[in-house]
């Protein structure tokens, strides 16, 4: 396989030899499978509490997940670059699947929740390990041809998520929702195993050099994030004893892990990595289009669904001028990167089109058309297209090989805290304005409606009063104003971080260019980038 790469290298960049290209579509079928499942799940929902029952511990079976998936990233970064990429991938895999399996036989929702963590434990591995391995086999010049492939699995998994997922629980049956994985995860194994090679690591394999102190201290700190975001405004009041103290707890956890990483051994998230400057502010983009992008997936299909009168069947169709554009703007920008080799443009752009499309979706009201309001979201596709990839691909170019794993699950985890951020604060301003407008518009009974939630089901819409829905689709109109204008000033932030984005040229190119790129990162950023380009990438293989 080295020698096929090498011959793809040499070649600058012609088709990739076979066996990477079956290795990139099992390492795509795990990012599927990362993806796919809480959109499948949340279809099936319903169905899962009539028959476990325990409606009251609902949320945990996706807080559960989302919990051990943002907790156990950077540590599979970590142990990835440790003791071997292929094996902490295949490993990420194996836990995901037995997390499936048990997730399937649940009996009651306490089992079901416990083994949703397991798969979130799982999934942490997956994304990161998708990122890390092409990080390995693709040089970054040729790496932008791939972002779209990537986002086409994003696109693909929203989209066709909640339809799989009823299609599967009206004919299956809503433990098919989980086995479903299995499956399409042993062609994955089968594929990783017999076609990717990746060199064992085999210095410092010491269990004593794992940063265990730094891997608990972000942990907490993490899930006492999370849980904030999760709960607050929801399950507890924002000012209340428990949202303060989960607060104090994931500050002071931070605040050690921070302290504590600049003596540990062998750091779970090494600090040297933010000294270059094109990683942090890609840390930064990355978790502002976490924020806006799951954002726009929680309150574009409510806004539909509650105001246009849409279908929630098909609620993932709604989102398809905002996916496609982010597609096709993906492909497009892949490939100019990899002719180019450039790519600050796109940070830019990205930020600026992702701006002007939120704002224009907060003008959105109860008189917006279908066309009008898919020609907005197609401007924030199109934005985040720019921007979904370039990231991560611009992030793994700001550090040295060893670190690939670290760099790629850092720069996963704040994309993932950004949504959590983004629904956790755009939802409480929604919930919060659609509860004043019911009252001012439908005193009574409409603030009887949401005082414990502002979201209605199409079937609970259908069975009001006509002033009373006339005062629920305003309201949800005036919240969806005013989440995407909070939205859109947040955009504004990825726009000042792009500016300040150096320009470092992607290697994979001609040797010339490859060398002058080593030499001026290591001048300008104090850091060697993939320093020996393509031929780090040969050795590796």
């Amino acid at each position: 396989m080295a020698e096929a790469v090498t011959d793809t290298e040499k070649a600058g960049g012609g088709e990739q030899p076979r066996s990477v290209r079956v290795v990139l579509l099992a390492l795509m079928i795990a990012m599927l499978l990362a993806m796919l499942d809480n959109m499948i799940i949340g279809t099936a929902m319903p169905t899962i509490v009539g028959e476990l029952g325990g409606l009251e511990h609902l949320s945990w079976v996706v807080t559960a997940y989302t919990l051990a998936t943002a907790a156990s990233t950077p540590i599979w970064g970590k142990v990835g670059d440790m003791y071997g990429r292929k094996g902490a991938f295949l490993t990420s895999i194996v836990i995901f699947l037995v997390g499936s399996a048990l997730s399937g036989m649940a009996q009651d929702m306490g089992q079901l929740i416990g083994f949703r963590a397991i798969q979130g434990l799982g999934a942490g591995g997956l994304m990161v390990g998708v990122m890390a391995i092409i990080g390995d086999l693709i040089p970054p010049r040729e790496r932008g041809k791939y972002q779209g492939m990537m986002a086409g699995v994003m696109a693909f998994a929203m989209i066709l998520g909640p339809l799989v997922g009823g299609t599967i629980t009206d004919n299956w049956g809503w433990r098919w929702s989980f086995y479903i994985n299995l499956p399409l995860g042993v062609v994955a194994l089968i594929a990783v195993t017999a076609v990717l090679h990746l060199p064992k690591k085999t210095e410092n394999r010491s269990w004593r050099r794992i940063d265990f102190v730094g891997a608990a201290l972000l942990t907490v700190g993490i899930t006492s994030i999370v849980l904030v975001t999760t709960w607050g405004g929801t399950e507890y009041a924002w000012g209340s004893a428990m949202i303060m103290e989960l607060t104090a707890i994931g500050v002071a956890a931070l605040v050690g892990f921070v302290f504590w990483e600049t003596k540990a051994a062998e750091p779970v998230m090494p600090l040297h990595i933010f000294k270059s400057r094109n990683f942090t502010l890609m840390s930064v983009i990355g978790f502002i289009t976490g924020f806006v992008m799951f954002g726009a997936v929680l309150f574009l299909p409510l806004f539909q669904q509650s105001v246009q009168g849409a279908s929630a069947t098909n609620s993932g169709l709604l989102l398809l001028p905002m996916l496609g554009a982010m597609l096709a703007v993906s492909m497009v920008a892949g490939r100019v990167t990899t002719g180019t080799g450039k790519y600050k443009v796109f940070p830019v752009v990205g930020s600026v089109l992702m701006t002007v499309g939120l704002f224009l979706l907060s003008q959105m009201d109860t008189g917006t058309s279908r066309l009008t309001s898919g020609l907005f979201m197609a401007v924030l596709g199109a934005g985040m297209g720019c921007l979904m990839q370039i990231t991560m691909l611009v992030a793994q170019n700001s550090v040295e090989m060893k670190d690939m794993g670290v760099a790629s699950s850092s720069t996963t985890l704040f994309r993932t805290l950004g949504s959590s951020f983004g629904v956790a604060i755009m939802g409480a301003l929604f919930n919060n304005r659609v509860n004043d407008v019911m009252v001012e518009r439908a005193p009574g009974l409409g603030a009887k409606l949401t005082e414990k939630s502002a979201q209605l089901d199409a079937a609970s819409l259908a069975k009001l009063p006509a002033p009373v829905r006339e005062a629920y689709q305003y309201a949800v109109a005036a919240g969806t104003h005013s989440a995407f204008v909070l939205g859109s000033a947040v955009a504004v932030l990825a726009f000042v971080a792009a500016v300040f984005v150096k320009e470092v040229p992607l290697r994979g190119g001609s040797p010339k260019a490859d060398e002058d790129a080593v030499s001026e990162e290591a001048a300008s950023e104090g850091a060697a980038g993939e320093a020996a380009g393509p031929k780090a990438v040969v050795e590796a293989v």
